[in-house]
């Protein structure tokens, strides 16, 4: 899973799944979805951060780790804020009604949160940054590769994946060398033809300053969710904005 400081909660593709009418009604009442997106995360870091400041020795924002929940609030937080905005605009009964529906599902998204608590990395790794990739020798099948990279930290627990660099090869291979932080302690290779089909290349995690020169495209484990919680940390409740 990833976590809370790895970017953004959900996507206007995750919005949609939620109300198919989302992009039409903001392209008629000219809202941006988003900054919708942007301004929900901000509201719920604020609220998150109260959350853990009021523990006796309060983990940072940065190990929270997202979970089903807190995604669930986000989306419908979002939603709610597209349809208020609308509402505001045209006073449109149908706008104010799908208003009020968000916000008690983001109520109800909030309690399931407090109910199950806040997930916690003790020693959490980042998101990866992309990774730079250059041409090398070697005889791997000519097409598009797509690569990413994920990070480790001493644990040898992974954080999430980097968004793909995609490579064009033509008789020759490729190699990677990442540029982590200093909490990094390895990392690992996953490459594919699509985004969607990259698989684990190397078998252990390697060093921080090893360069992986790709061999023969290997057939492993797929892309995982990245960091794991290493406890749930109970919560006070606080009251949400309306």
């Amino acid at each position: 899973m990833a976590l809370f400081t790895d970017g953004a909660l959900t996507s206007i593709e995750d919005l949609r799944a939620h109300d198919t009418q989302l992009l039409t009604v903001a392209n008629v009442e000219g809202i941006d979805v988003t900054r919708k997106l942007e301004l929900a995360q901000d509201e719920i870091s604020v609220q998150v951060a109260g959350m853990l400041a009021r523990q006796s020795a309060p983990p940072g924002l940065e190990q929270v780790v997202v979970s089903k929940a807190m995604r669930f609030w986000h989306a419908y937080r979002t939603l709610e804020l597209v349809y208020r905005d609308a509402y505001h605009n045209q006073l449109n009964d149908r706008y104010g009604g799908k208003r009020d529906e968000y916000r008690a599902m983001a109520q109800w998204a909030y309690e399931q949160l407090i109910r199950a608590g806040l997930g916690i990395a003790s020693h959490p790794i980042p998101k990866a940054l992309p990774p730079p990739v250059s041409p090398a020798p070697g005889t791997l099948q000519d097409g598009t590769y797509y690569v990413s990279v994920s990070w480790t930290n001493a644990a040898g627990e992974e954080g999430e994946c980097s968004e793909p660099a995609v490579f064009d090869i033509s008789d020759s291979s490729f190699s990677v060398r990442i540029d982590a932080p200093a909490a990094v302690g390895g990392w690992n290779v996953y490459a594919g033809f699509s985004a969607s089909s990259m698989t684990l290349q190397n078998s252990t995690p390697l060093a921080p300053e090893e360069l992986w020169v790709q061999p023969a495209l290997r057939s492993g484990r797929a892309t995982g969710n990245g960091q794991a919680p290493s406890y749930s940390l109970a919560v006070p409740r606080l009251i949400q904005r309306g």
